[in-house]
């Protein structure tokens, strides 16, 4: 049985695994581990470490500031001949 409280981003999910009269526990074990591995929690758990937080508005503005000086700064270059053309 598969249940998803959601409503938030850090939703639980419950995965339950009867075991039947007739199985082994390696089968039950083969049936869970099938049953997380649809349910697609591991990936979105994998893929939950490497998010990065968007960036701010003021840090976007400055990085975009530093390009355009930097740009500024190599065109002066090329005018006077210290730096090779494209």
């Amino acid at each position: 049985m598969l249940k998803d409280y959601g409503g938030t981003s850090m939703a639980k999910t419950v995965i339950e695994v009867k075991k039947n009269s007739n199985e082994n526990n390696s089968s039950v074990l083969r049936r869970f581990s099938r049953r997380i591995q649809e349910s697609g929690i591991i990936r979105k758990i994998k893929g939950a470490r490497y998010n990065a937080r968007k960036e701010s508005k003021l840090k976007i503005k400055k990085s975009a500031l530093r390009r355009i000086e930097r740009r500024k700064e190599i065109e002066k270059l090329r005018k006077l001949g210290k730096m090779a053309s494209k």
